[in-house]
C-alpha cells in the first residue's frame, strides 16, 4: 500500500508542477509562455531574467515529469524545490500565508511534498525501481540539497535593488 500511496503522491504533485511548468514555457492553459515571463522574472529583478527564466520554467515542468514518472527523484524534487523556494521569497511571502491572498501556502505544500518524496524515495512503481537507478544514500540528498542552496542563494543576490520610489517635494 506504501508504494501505491507515493506513486498516487508523486504522478499528482508532478503533473500539477508539469502543468505549472507548460503554462510558462508553451503559454498552455492560460499561461504567460516564455515571452511573458521572462518579463514576470525581469520584474521580480532577478539578473540575468531570460536563463533564469528558462531554469525555472523547466524545473517545473521537467521537474515535474520526472517526479511523475518517478525518475531521478532526489534531483527532480532538488528542481521543484529550488523554483518553489524562489517563489516563495520573491513574491509570495510579502502576501501572508493563506493562497487566498496570494501566499505562499500553496508552494509550501508543494515544497513539503517533494521533500519527503526526496528522502522516502520514489517507491516501488517508478522508473527508479524499473531501470534499477539507485542513487547513493543519503549522498545524493545531501549533494542535491547543497546544489539547492547555492543555487537559491545565487539567484537572491544577483537580483537587482531594489528601486525607491522618488518623493515629490510637498508643497505647502
Amino acid at each position: 500500500m506504501t508504494a501505491f500511496g507515493l506513486l498516487i503522491l508523486r504522478v499528482v504533485v508532478g503533473l500539477i508542477l508539469a502543468g505549472h511548468g507548460a503554462q510558462k514555457l508553451f503559454g498552455w492553459w492560460g499561461g504567460p509562455g516564455m515571452t511573458r515571463w521572462t518579463q514576470v522574472v525581469h520584474s521580480l529583478r532577478i539578473r540575468p531574467a531570460d536563463p533564469w527564466a528558462w531554469v525555472a520554467a523547466l524545473a517545473e515542468f521537467g521537474g515535474g515529469i520526472f517526479l511523475a514518472l518517478g525518475l531521478l527523484t532526489p534531483v527532480a524534487a532538488a528542481a521543484i524545490a529550488g523554483s518553489m523556494i524562489i517563489a516563495i521569497l520573491t513574491v509570495h511571502l510579502p502576501k501572508g500565508f493563506w493562497n487566498t491572498k496570494g501566499g505562499y501556502e500553496f508552494n509550501l505544500a508543494l515544497l513539503a511534498a517533494v521533500a519527503a518524496l526526496a528522502l522516502t524515495g520514489p517507491g516501488a512503481y517508478s522508473l527508479d525501481t524499473a531501470l534499477r537507478i539507485h542513487l547513493p544514500e543519503p549522498q545524493t540528498v545531501i549533494a542535491a540539497a547543497i546544489a539547492l542552496v547555492v543555487g537559491v542563494t545565487v539567484t537572491l543576490v544577483t537580483r537587482s535593488p531594489q528601486q525607491v520610489a522618488e518623493r515629490k517635494p510637498q508643497t505647502t
